[in-house]
Parts: C-alpha cells; sequence; structure tokens
C-alpha cells in the first residue's frame, strides 16, 4: 500500500471516528458516570467491536472485489449515497436531551469491555460503513490479504485510542459534556461530517 495513501486512510478514518455515534455516546456515558477507571476497558471494548465488524466486512468486501469490477463501482456510490444520508440524518435530528445514564456504581471493566465490544460490533450501521468507506483505499491489483491487514491494524488502533480520549475528556469535563447543548453539538458537527465523508467517497478514484 502507497504511503500516501495509507495517510489519508489515517486522516479519513481519524475525521470518522470522532463523528458522536452509538459508541461515542456509550463511552462518554460510562466515562460520566465511572470516571478514569472504566476508560481503559471501554477503548478495549470499542477496538475489539470494531477488529470483530472490520474483518467480517472485509471477508466479504474481498469476495465482492474478486467478483466484479462494475459491482465494486456501484458500492462505491451507493457507500457515497449512504454516508450523504446518515449525515442529513444527523443534521435533521431534534435538540438532544443529554446523555442517559447507562452504567452503574458495581460495573466492572469487564462487564464495560463486553458491553462496549457487543455494541461496537453489532451494529449493523458499522458493518455498511466498512463496505462503503474501506473499498477506496484498496487496490485490486495487489494481493487484499496484506492490504486488510494494514486498514484493520489501522483502524482499529486509531478506534482504540479515539475512544480513550473521548473517555478520559469526559471525566474531566463532566459537567459540561452532560449539557444538552453540547450533545446537540456534537450531533449537528458528526452531521456534517458524514456528509463531506460522503461526498469524498463518490470523488475518489479506486486505487490501482
Amino acid at each position: 500500500m502507497p504511503f500516501e495513501l495509507w495517510l489519508t486512510f489515517v486522516a479519513a478514518s481519524t475525521a470518522l471516528l470522532m463523528i458522536p455515534g452509538p459508541t461515542v455516546l456509550l463511552v462518554l456515558s460510562y466515562a460520566l458516570s465511572q470516571g478514569r477507571r472504566v476508560a481503559v476497558a471501554s477503548a478495549t471494548g470499542v477496538a475489539l467491536g470494531d477488529f470483530i465488524a472490520m474483518t467480517a466486512s472485509l471477508l466479504g468486501l474481498g469476495a465482492l472485489v474478486l467478483a466484479s469490477a462494475t459491482l465494486f463501482t456501484v458500492l462505491k456510490w451507493i457507500g457515497a449515497l449512504y454516508l450523504v444520508w446518515m449525515g442529513l440524518k444527523l443534521l435533521r435530528a431534534p435538540h438532544s436531551e443529554g446523555l442517559d445514564t447507562i452504567a452503574t456504581s458495581d460495573t466492572t471493566p469487564r462487564k464495560v469491555l463486553g458491553h462496549t465490544a457487543a455494541v461496537t460490533a453489532l451494529n449493523p450501521k458499522s458493518i455498511a460503513f466498512f463496505i462503503a468507506f474501506v473499498p477506496q483505499f484498496v487496490s485490486i491489483n495487489a494481493p487484499l490479504a496484506p492490504q486488510f491487514a494494514i486498514l484493520i491494524a489501522t483502524f482499529v488502533g486509531l478506534a482504540a485510542l479515539n475512544a480513550l480520549t473521548f473517555a478520559l475528556l469526559a471525566d474531566k469535563l463532566r459537567m459540561t459534556i452532560k449539557r444538552p447543548s453540547v450533545i446537540t453539538w456534537l450531533t449537528r458537527s458528526g452531521g456534517v461530517a458524514l456528509v463531506g465523508m460522503g461526498v469524498m467517497t463518490a470523488t475518489l478514484r479506486r486505487a490501482s
């Protein structure tokens, strides 16, 4: 994989990971209720869940790439429209009433890890997102397995770092992040980012 293409993937993945979705809100909720003691567990759970979802998605994607270049191109446009649609949906979402408390004081780090991993891996939007997003960074003229390994390792590492950062920031800014206006702002920002990524997906050329 060309280094420049990998850097583009890192930049795009970082922007996408910061979009407030179920995983980010779950991590924030745990951090707000229990603080630092579950930060590492929640980040590990997110990484595990993304690893499972991304691996499953890319196995199917690999079969599709090998089967038909035309289907690959169709998938690209479907993915672009999907990302734009999700972004517009977030932009039109009603104002948030804040984060619900989903964790109790007796929740253990092991339970937090399992919960965040399950929510991340079983979110159908994650699988659809990986199939829509990752093809732009894959060369069909090179072996797929090494490329997938690099992309998975990169994304999972970034996901863990992102979740840990959110958890630690939430612990320090508990009262601020609990405000409905802040959650609404995060949601709107996520909508703008998704629309932008949808446009980028539509304009990127497949790696050769």
